[in-house]
Formats: structure tokens, sequence, C-alpha cells
């Protein structure tokens, strides 16, 4: 499931976008498990954002830097490429138990690279080498909008079906939606559906 977006001039701007994100939809206390390529200064993000300051033992001076945690899981996937052909890839735990990450997260970036793939065949505003790109940056980000609100909603993905039986007792698969499969809706929804709900703003206590 998308659960952030981010739109910058330089990757830097991107990752702490995306971390903050993050933080805010789901993840207050720590970082779920990521896996990155070598753009962007994730490490960083992430210690901004979930970092906490170490106890003061009273020796020296008390610390001031948030420092990361033990339990959070990254690692990072950097490939050299020689003109259009791959020579070499090299993968790095940042954080985490090195087994433990690559078991739970894998040593690449397929999944990323899958979306960006999906990402373009939705959206031609970010085709590669097009005449379709955005001349100001509220229309490019409303139209990134739509496209994770229609990916989220109403595409359902195939590596999310679930085992079910008909009437008769034969085997089948209940198809998913990422939003079905979040637990935020139970059942998938159309684009008329998207088009016409209206989600009231959220008002402050009084």
């Amino acid at each position: 499931m998308r659960v952030g977006r981010a739109l910058g001039k330089t990757e830097e701007e991107v990752a702490q976008t995306l971390m903050t994100q993050l933080k805010e939809r789901g993840h207050p206390d720590a970082p779920p498990p990521l896996a990155t390529d070598g753009k962007g200064d994730y490490r960083t993000a992430m210690v901004d954002t979930w970092g906490e300051v170490p106890d003061y033992d009273g020796r020296g001076r008390p610390p001031t830097r948030k420092q990361p945690q033990p339990d959070w899981q990254y690692v990072q996937v950097v490939k050299e490429r020689s003109g259009y052909r791959l020579t070499a890839v090299h993968v790095t735990v940042v954080y985490g138990d090195p087994d433990e990450v690559l078991a739970q997260v894998g040593g690449h970036t397929s999944y990323v690279e899958r979306t960006n793939l999906t990402a373009r065949q939705m959206n031609a505003r970010l085709v590669r080498k097009t005449l379709s790109y955005s001349k100001q940056l509220d229309a490019l980000a409303a139209a990134c909008a739509w496209e994770d609100w229609v990916y989220n909603l109403t595409r359902t993905v195939d590596t999310l079906s679930i085992p079910d039986r008909d009437a008769q007792g034969r085997r089948r698969w209940q198809r998913q939606t990422p939003a079905m499969e979040a637990g935020l809706t139970d059942h998938r929804w159309t684009i008329k559906e998207l088009l016409t709900t209206v989600i009231p703003p959220e008002s402050p206590n009084t």
C-alpha cells in the first residue's frame, strides 16, 4: 500500500518528507523496515524523525544529538552500471541484525522498482522523455495524489488475493485492494465512489 508521496528538488528533501509522512501514518514510534537505493540521505532522515537523545549518565556534557534505536531495520542497495549494463550490486545493512534485516526486507529494491513502473503506467506525467510532463507543481501533485487513491482503493493486487470457497465448495480467490488488505475498507471502490465520496475535515476540539 502506498502510504507516502513526496515531491522535491533534492533526494534529501524527499527523504525527510517521506519519513515525516510515515510517522504520521501508522509508525509514530519507530520506522517500518526499509530498503532504499544509494540516493537520498535516508539514514539522517530516519534519525531526525524517530531518533532519541540518550539518557544523561552524569558524566561530561549531556548528550544532545539523536541516535538510532536498536530495533530499526534498514538496508541500502547500491547498483553499479557501465552504460546500460549492471555490473555490481552492493548490499549494506545500515540498521539492525544483518540476517534478520535481509530475511525481513530482502537485499533488493524490486518492490520499489515495480511500484515506480506501475506509477509510470498509471500517471503519464512521470514517464521519462515524454511530452506529458507537468508545467506546474500543483498539477503534478494533484495527479500523483489521484494516482495513489486509485491504486490503494480501486486496483486489486494479485499477491494480496486470499483463498476462499464458493457455494459449491470449489476453491476460488478473493481479490483485494491494498486498502482492503490494510483494513481501511471492506470492498473494492469504484471510480464513481471515489469521486463522489466527501470526507469532512477534522475539526479541532472546542
